[in-house]
């Protein structure tokens, strides 16, 4: 059985869509990054001591931590697809598509496209017109 996926995702949330002989299956995958996380310690409004906040590259290295988790839910969720159209705004997808290519195991074709914010709906039809426009592979 052949699994076509495809998902548009961006540093906040990820809809994929699953083409399988039973049908379709969509999924949304939550990202827990915060790219402006919040320093313990740092006041709303006012000075504050630089010595009372941790230093940014620990708030990066976190960062950076919370995205890793976010793909790889993604990746374990696409574990069985032989095909992924990936699109959305950004450089997430490009993200995703280097860790496919570092940790996934097996073969599989990746597609990527730049698009804006889709309603779940159209992210359907986008990868199902995207799969039936691809030629076939004999």
């Amino acid at each position: 059985m052949k699994i076509n996926a495809g998902l548009w995702i961006d540093h906040r949330e990820a809809i994929i869509v699953k083409l399988m002989d039973k049908g379709v299956e969509t999924r949304r995958i939550q990202s827990t990054a915060e790219k402006q996380l919040r320093r313990e310690g740092e006041p709303d409004h006012g000075p504050f001591e630089s010595q009372l906040v941790p230093a940014d590259d620990s708030r990066q290295r976190e960062y950076t931590g919370q995205l890793t988790r976010y793909y790889d839910a993604i990746i374990s969720y696409l574990r069985d697809a032989g095909s992924i159209f990936i699109f959305g705004p950004g450089e997430t997808k490009g993200e995703l598509k280097k860790r496919f290519e570092k940790h996934a195991v097996g073969q599989r074709l990746i597609t990527l496209e730049t698009t804006d914010k889709r309603t779940e709906a159209q992210i359907v039809d986008m990868v199902q017109h995207h799969f039936q426009s691809e030629p076939s592979k004999k």
